[in-house]
């Protein structure tokens, strides 16, 4: 799911294309991603582009008359920019993907905005609204990490007593931070993904809203570099740049130890026993389950038992 970092270049990239423009006509393929039937969708067409800003992991496309595009990409929605009038499925639509992948494009006066979706599960969505209420209405309400005071981090993460995994994750705290970029956060700060919130302590604290901030605005700076005066075409969770997350099995960049994974629902949490645990392994519920007393307590216990095999 594209995250704080990859929201924010996203935004950028389409102020520098899309604001004072107007927006002339939006091409449906698939009906099923417009969520909401008031106004109808042909209201933002001969719009002027007032704005893009990002509400949580939503992008908000702001039109005159105080109407709004949020689009929420989800898992495997992404943008891609083309020529004014592409064609946006089938072949040679020029998209990247295949056409029915497509889901919708947006004509503006300078150029072609298209919104896909990969695989069969569709959860990305768009939202057209009219007013700064109706749009709140949208906003998970967490803080912008990136902008906080440590007052503020510590106020959102003890109000309740979760893992940290949890609640960095938690849209209803903390904004624009999903599974990849909570296990790079959590391995700067050495801080393990189970640690429950409340038995924190104050430097650990600390620790985890400067670990935050750096690594945001690090991957915010890093998007940029890559992305340049283009447009974000290769936006994916999976960076090789990365220290743990989907780096399972293979070495912590800070101590060498293999990263071990916590794997659950259709997520894993990444991390290094080593670095951020004292050496515990985290029980995977499934596995240690159906191992029960063979499953390994420790890092020295996995290795061992490796050497053995």
């Amino acid at each position: 799911m594209p995250e704080l970092p990859d929201v924010t270049v996203y935004i950028e990239s389409l102020e520098k294309r899309i604001v004072g423009a107007t927006l002339e006509r939006v091409r449906m393929v698939s009906l099923f991603v417009l969520r909401s039937v008031d106004p109808p969708l042909r209201a933002v067409e001969g719009k002027r582009v007032a704005g893009v800003r990002r509400l949580g992991k939503r992008i908000v496309i702001a039109l005159e008359d105080e109407l709004f595009l949020v689009i929420h990409l989800m898992i495997a929605g992404r943008l891609r920019w083309r020529e004014k009038g592409a064609p946006i499925s089938g072949k040679g639509s020029g998209t990247g993907v295949p056409g029915k992948a497509a889901l919708c494009a947006f004509d503006f006066s300078t150029g072609t905005l298209v919104f896909t979706e990969a695989g069969t599960k569709k959860r990305a969505s768009l939202h057209v609204l009219r007013g700064e209420r109706a749009l709140a209405e949208h906003d998970p309400g967490g803080i912008d990490v990136v902008a906080s005071n440590l007052a503020a981090f510590t106020a959102a993460l003890t109000g309740e007593n979760h893992t940290l995994k949890r609640s960095l994750t938690d849209p209803t705290l903390f904004s624009g931070i999903g599974n990849a970029y909570s296990d790079e956060i959590l391995h700067r700060a050495k801080l393990s993904p189970l640690q429950l919130t409340q038995r924190l302590t104050a430097a650990e604290i600390a620790r985890l809203h400067a670990a935050t901030k750096a690594v945001l605005a690090q991957w915010i700076e890093r998007t940029r570099a890559e992305v340049g005066d283009g447009f974000p075409e290769k936006v994916t969770a999976f960076r090789r740049e990365m220290a743990v997350h989907g780096k399972f099995g293979e070495p912590c960049p800070v101590c060498g130890s293999p990263v071990q994974r916590i794997v659950y629902a259709e997520n894993e949490c990444n991390y290094c026993a080593r670095c951020q645990t004292g050496g515990k392994l985290l029980a995977d519920r499934a596995l240690s389950r159906l191992m029960k007393q063979d499953w390994p307590r420790t890092l020295e216990e996995l290795e061992e038992r490796k050497r053995r095999a």
